[in-house]
């Protein structure tokens, strides 16, 4: 008998049809002798709208009042698939991040797992019960509800998985698998078999929507399997994992793209030490993710700075830089909004030279321009304009030959 965590993203438990048939699911694989558990986010769009309603109340809701309130939306979930199973003869018993023992930092909104207690969901486990336990969610040492952050609940299922030393986690959703690019703007886009955890981290944390990059960082650590599969039908998804096979050729693994990114540049910084510190510790303390930093060559004693964030989080990000600015003496800053990152993600970018030049090859021949350029020994990523995202990502995707590749290879 095995142990297997299931995951159930939004659109899967959206309304009481796809909750039944997540029900059946579940019943599918318990039938089989598995011990099962089940991570849930909350119904469709139900995280959005009590967002929305906290913000009708009060302009700036209070960190730890919002917290528990976008909890409740995983809670409705887990109970109503425990329900739904119930009504179909299968023992099942939900359970918040609290009853689940899944303890967090005391950190409101972006909280992270610091240590997993499984004593409860082994007991119910044992009792012949399909547990189900709302994701996105943990308590702290006073017992305060925290959040794990948007797309947590992929969290909360690798990091169940890792604490029960369960054989897989299996991650249900509205795609099949994942694909070699976003299919909605590449159609020839192919779904891979197979995928090691360090390209599947690098395309999650550069654009791709399919798992959370903190959950893919977790998998890997604790040589957790993670399967991607559809809630929908039966069509084979793709495995996660420390082994994958890379397909004849060595080639790429797959392109995301971000479009969700803002550039700041900070004009005529004094080049000395602790200027970058000045700068930058402020937003790290206001938990703001740079990602891309880049400092132009020195020019009688000055320089430009320029670093990338999340749309979201410019204004924010101004805020904190531009006491540092004044202080510094420096001569002021710009913003541009209109601008995405695209990235290849593959391991034999390792071994294999040529990449970075076929990639600004094909970007030349498509008129996209470089603004900026990040990259890793697996990864090479562009800052270009947002407007040619879908131009530059089909032409990469075929420059490189992943729209070649027979259906579902990998």
């Amino acid at each position: 008998m095995a142990r297997i965590v299931q995951k159930y993203g939004g659109t899967s438990v959206s309304n009481a049809d796809r909750i039944r048939n997540v029900a059946q699911r579940v019943l599918s694989t318990r039938s089989k002798g598995n011990d099962v558990v089940v991570v849930v986010s909350a119904m469709g769009d139900t995280t959005d709208h009590l967002i929305a309603l906290a913000h009708q109340i009060c302009k700036n809701p209070d960190e730890r009042e919002m917290d528990l309130l976008l909890s409740t939306g995983e809670l409705v979930s887990s109970a109503l698939l425990a329900m739904a199973l119930r009504n179909i003869g299968q023992e099942a018993v939900s359970l918040s991040g609290l009853q689940a023992g899944i303890k967090t930092e005391a950190r409101f909104g972006r909280a992270r797992i610091t240590s997993i207690d499984p004593k409860r969901i082994i007991k119910e486990l044992d009792k012949g019960r399909v547990v189900i336990v709302a994701g996105f969610q943990g308590f702290t040492d006073e017992l305060d509800v925290t959040t794990l952050g948007r797309g947590g609940s992929d969290t909360t299922a690798v990091a169940l998985s890792a604490s029960l030393e369960a054989a897989r986690c299996e991650r249900f959703t509205d795609v099949e698998g994942v694909y070699t690019a976003d299919p909605r703007i590449v159609p020839e886009a192919r779904k891979l078999k197979d995928i090691s955890y360090d390209e599947m981290l690098e395309l999650a944390s550069y654009g791709a929507k399919v798992m959370h990059p903190r959950a893919v960082e977790l998998g890997g650590v604790y040589n957790v399997p993670i399967f991607v599969a559809s809630s929908f039908n039966s069509a084979p998804g793709t495995l996660i994992h420390g082994d994958a096979l890379m397909e004849p050729g060595n080639k790429l693994r797959g392109i995301a793209h971000d479009s969700d990114m803002a550039k700041v540049t900070v004009l005529g910084v004094p080049d000395r030490p602790g200027v970058a510190a000045a700068l930058f510790e402020p937003m790290c303390a206001a938990q703001i993710r740079m990602d891309t930093i880049v400092q132009n060559t020195s020019t009688s004693g000055v320089t430009d700075l320029t670093f990338t964030v999340a749309q979201g989080d410019l204004h924010k990000a101004i805020q904190k830089v531009e006491p540092a600015i004044k202080e510094l003496g420096a001569k002021g800053w710009t913003s541009d909004e209109k601008l995405a990152k695209i990235s290849i993600v593959g391991s034999a970018m390792k071994k294999t030279p040529g990449y970075a030049a076929r990639a600004f090859q094909t970007l030349y021949e498509v008129g996209v321009n470089i603004e900026m350029l990040t990259t890793s020994e697996i990864r090479i990523t562009a800052i270009i304009d947002k407007t040619r995202v879908v131009d530059a990502t089909r032409a990469l995707h075929k420059a490189f030959g992943l729209d070649s590749l027979d259906k579902d290879q990998g």
